[in-house]
């Protein structure tokens, strides 16, 4: 990655999709999503393959396609029903965001857990964390992703599969929406598709996400 942050959310969500889904243990935790994020390495409008930890997954567009990218938010477009994905670290004992996502309705509930993320022998911790919004958690550094509530105007309380964070996200943070738009993918972006498996054991997807173009991705 070109930028450490896009290499540590890069990290994060790798990590959450590569781990099994735990039993939802909130009742309001959002229905998980399957999907698979890589970098591309193909893409023809009908079928792509996608570069992973594991290997090249091939997945087959089905139905009518939509794709999202990045583009520059705030927190105002932050509700207490919003599906977030927010980047943090640990400062005294507390979350602190280093950089929020905002994922679109249709999204609600992908990559949905929590995972550690962290290299052999760190001394601080990194995690991808997708859920809704529960109670107030144990601080930790993590990734995290859910559904948010707005407290004091600088925390967010997220609630996950089996937990909650509670983040503090301090003033200048870089904030930026999903948002449904046209992408002219290019080899080497790493995206995000939401997928389902058919009976014969094909994926097919109908969502991606370009999480970082190309040009950004080196």
């Amino acid at each position: 990655m070109k930028h450490p942050l896009q290499h540590l959310v890069y990290a994060a969500l790798l990590a959450a999709l590569a781990t099994p889904y735990a039993v939802l243990a909130q009742a309001k935790a959002a229905p998980p999503i399957d999907g698979v994020i890589g970098k591309l390495q193909s893409f023809d409008g009908k079928t792509l393959d996608v570069g992973t930890k594991s290997g090249v997954v091939h997945v087959v567009v089905k139905g009518q396609l939509t794709t999202y990218k990045q583009i520059p938010s705030d927190l105002s477009h932050i509700t207490a029903s919003s599906y977030v994905g927010v980047a943090s670290a640990e400062q005294d004992g507390k979350q602190v965001a280093k950089q929020v996502f905002i994922f679109p309705a249709e999204l609600s509930g992908a990559a949905e857990g929590s995972v550690l993320t962290d290299p052999p022998g760190a001394t601080s911790h990194s995690r991808m964390t997708n859920g809704t919004v529960s109670r107030p958690a144990a601080s930790h550094s993590r990734m995290t992703n859910g559904t948010v509530q707005q407290n004091n105007g600088t925390t967010f309380v997220l609630n996950y599969q089996d937990g909650a964070q509670t983040i503090s996200v301090p003033p200048g943070v870089p904030v930026t929406l999903v948002a449904a738009q046209k992408v002219d993918f290019t080899p080497g972006d790493v995206i995000y598709a939401t997928t389902k498996k058919l009976p014969d054991g094909t994926l097919v997807t109908d969502k991606i996400f370009q999480f970082v173009p190309a040009a950004a991705a080196h």
